[in-house]
């Protein structure tokens, strides 16, 4: 029974000093290239128009990605950083904007005309499928004149 207690207490010994080391190793890692480029991708050049952050050549979008990598290595989360940027510069930083007020619209109108479009092409597969109507049986076109001769023969057998 003192085996089993001794050889928990140095397992449990073991793990604290194994965890103690691995946080002492390195607190705040240094992000890699594709953590900052996968934040700077969401993220539009608020100098050069339409040209995401990612692949801006200019020397302001370099320094807004060391920005990016030092708020990362800080512990920033990835909407804690978007957030800055929008505070700093606007909606118009983001690639996609955000879901409320009159962009909302954005996210609503396409869907709502991408449905009536489907609607619009089924209607029209479903009614090139359907077979036409035959025809309705008509009189054949000697009747009325049938008619017609019989009311004359009929006329002139009362003159008669």
């Amino acid at each position: 029974m003192k085996k089993l207690f001794f050889l928990f207490y140095l397992t449990l010994l073991f793990s604290l000093s194994a965890d103690g080391m691995v946080s002492a190793q390195s607190p705040n890692p240094t992000p890699s290239d594709d953590e900052v480029n996968a934040i700077a991708k969401q993220l539009f050049c608020p100098v050069c128009e339409n040209t995401p952050l990612d692949v801006c050549p200019t020397q302001a979008c370099a320094q807004w990605r060391d920005l990016i990598r030092l708020k990362l290595s800080e512990g920033w989360t990835e909407d804690q950083i978007k957030q800055y940027f929008v505070d700093q510069y606007g909606a118009r930083v983001l690639s996609a904007p955000p879901m409320q007020g009159f962009s909302t619209l954005i996210y609503i109108i396409p869907p709502i005309f991408m449905a009536i479009g489907i609607l619009i092409v089924f209607r029209a597969f479903r009614s090139m499928r359907k077979p036409a109507a035959p025809p309705a049986p008509a009189e054949s076109p000697s009747a009325p004149a049938d008619n017609y001769l019989r009311r004359v023969e009929e006329e002139l057998k009362q003159r008669d």
